[in-house]
């Protein structure tokens, strides 16, 4: 058995670069089509609704990564501030999500490279993508995050431009009066309010990512202060340039239908820049989406590891640490070998459950903060321990409660096998799991 320890040095540019390549700022196009349907058009207030919903559960995911330093995100959280038990089912929630995100990534780039390419399938992609990640992952955390903050820096500089190009294009000549531009967005109030959260329950999905950057605690520099500010970060930048593009694109074009909804994006791109503008576009997404995957098979293979090195999936294999590499390689390969599946999939069932696993495990997290404060008899900073969670909570609940019955269907599904291997592991509850006890170097930083 290899030294179950990962190496620290990951800076908060980094982790933050990370962040945002799991969540990919060009998600909002490689899903464009899915999410513009969920919205019915909508898109600059249902973008809006996800953003506050997500803000709130930031606000809790910062004050614990704070407090609790150590990989393993929502999952760690429970089991220190609620109990073992409800670490493992958090943790096998979260599972749901994180396995189902880089089976995103393989779908969007099989789907995308072959309606660009027509001649070649999108199983060859799509085994090409999973091949590459797998061999860059087990290589190490440092050569991930590198390549990660470069292809989020082109995309960011894509999606500037193409915003920047369609303001140009709407103001061109002043025909349009600034102040109706900018308010015809938010002022087209064609569906009530319940519709417009049930497309924020689905466009949730484009804020997702800042949450796995807590599986890396224990591989980052500093990590009571650099996650929480990575946190913050991607929250900012994330959300500045989805509501952006929502804004430019629902103004520039009120009504738009399409010919494949799960290639939306590339018929977006041709009415408004050609051919010219979709070669680029598909360049961009490319890296894009192998950097979303990236991340991805970084942040399940990184829980996975956790809850190996804590005995809920088998040690041996699950907190084995390559000696030269210093990676999860046994996980990575499980990963990429599950991510096949997304032969199966499409975008929109995938998306799904992700949403799903994503939604409950913060509300739980949520709910972390709260049950850790009053452990805690925290009176200062209310709104930070009290206030803001339980509204990220309650927020989190209603969106769960409007997705479709098959996800709901699939994903309490889920929980209940979690739930039979729990009663397994605990021998129905007779061996209750091992407490959470912080070392020198993991301990919960109370006020």
């Amino acid at each position: 058995m290899s030294n179950t320890s990962l190496k620290r040095t990951l800076s908060l540019w980094q982790v933050s670069a990370l962040g945002l390549a799991w969540n990919t700022p060009m998600i909002y196009f490689s899903t464009f089509g899915v999410s513009y349907e969920s919205a019915s058009g909508q898109l600059l207030i249902t973008y809006t609704l996800a953003f506050i919903a997500i803000l709130f559960t930031g606000i809790s995911y910062a004050y614990l990564a704070k407090k609790i330093p150590v990989s393993g995100s929502a999952y760690t959280f429970a089991k220190a501030a609620i109990h073992p038990n409800a670490g493992f089912i958090v943790g096998w929630i979260v599972l749901l999500n994180y396995l189902f995100a880089p089976i995103i990534a393989c779908i969007t780039f099989g789907v995308f490279l072959s309606a660009q390419f027509p001649t070649i399938p999108s199983f060859v992609w799509i085994i090409a993508l999973i091949i590459l990640l797998a061999a860059i992952a087990i290589k190490g955390i440092g050569a991930s995050a590198n390549i990660s903050a470069t292809f989020v820096a082109i995309q960011l500089l894509f999606i500037g431009g193409f915003a920047g190009f369609l303001l140009y294009k709407l103001f061109q000549g002043g025909n349009v009066p600034l102040a109706n531009a900018f308010a015809a967005p938010l002022l087209q109030l064609d569906n009530p309010f319940h519709v417009l959260m049930v497309g924020a329950s689905v466009v949730v999905f484009s804020f997702l990512g800042f949450d796995t950057i807590t599986t890396l605690s224990e591989e980052t520099k500093n990590p009571t202060k650099t996650i929480p500010r990575a946190i913050y970060l991607i929250l900012i930048i994330v959300g500045t340039f989805h509501l952006t593009s929502s804004f430019v694109i629902q103004t520039s074009f009120p009504r738009l239908s399409f010919i494949q909804a799960d290639a939306a994006a590339l018929e977006l791109m041709a009415s408004v820049g050609g051919g010219i503008l979709q070669l680029i576009f598909i360049v961009v997404l490319a890296m894009a989406i192998f950097t979303q995957g990236l991340a991805s098979i970084t942040a399940v293979s990184r829980l996975m590891f956790v809850m190996g090195r804590d005995g809920l999936l088998p040690k041996r294999a699950f907190a084995f640490i390559h000696p030269t590499y210093k990676t999860p390689v046994f996980n990575i390969i499980l990963a990429s070998c599950l991510s096949l599946l997304s032969l199966l999939f499409t975008v929109e069932s995938a998306i799904r459950f992700v949403n799903f696993g994503a939604l409950t495990s913060f509300f739980f997290v949520n709910l972390c903060v709260i049950i850790l404060s009053w452990k805690n008899r925290v009176r200062h900073a209310p709104f930070l321990t009290y206030i803001a969670p339980a509204i990220g909570a309650t927020i989190m609940f209603v969106l769960v409660s409007m997705l479709d019955v098959t996800t709901l269907t699939v994903g309490f599904t889920w929980i209940a096998f979690g739930f039979v291997y729990l009663l397994y592991l605990t021998n129905v509850f007779q061996q209750p799991l091992a407490a959470w006890k912080p070392s020198s170097k993991q301990s919960i930083h109370l006020p």
